[in-house]
């Protein structure tokens, strides 16, 4: 349904630091710059851009769900996330009220929203 998202940040350098690291493991990374944003995704095309805050007032915070290719990224994900100092707001874990096979972790990104990488494989 999505073809891509795109986030303002308070700090572009920081967030896209982040980023560069945390997306890594899950088999995606960063594709191209526009116009002062930053576009990531799986090759040829992105699907996040990151760019800087440039309209509204405050914050309201984001659920960005990455798809993981297997646990062990998801596991990934969650170590490089919290070293770089990322809010660990769920551990790697599964959860079943999703789906059977649902396994996710979830951490807060440098602007505040809730980052999760999920993969949907049972093991």
């Amino acid at each position: 349904m999505l073809d891509h998202l795109s986030i303002q940040c308070a700090d572009l350098a920081a967030s896209t630091a982040f980023y560069d690291a945390v997306l890594e493991p899950l088999g995606a990374r960063r594709l191209m710059e526009h116009d002062g944003a930053v576009g990531y995704g799986v090759p040829p095309v992105p699907s996040l851009w990151l760019g800087p805050q440039t309209s509204g007032d405050g914050f309201r915070e984001a659920h960005i769900a990455v798809r993981a290719p297997d646990r062990a990224a998801v596991v990934a994900f969650f170590t490089i996330a919290t070293a770089a100092g990322a809010t660990a707001l769920h551990p790697p874990q599964e959860w079943p009220d999703y789906h059977p096979g649902y396994f996710a972790a979830f951490v807060r990104d440098p602007d505040g929203n809730n980052l999760e990488a999920v993969c949907h494989l049972t093991p």
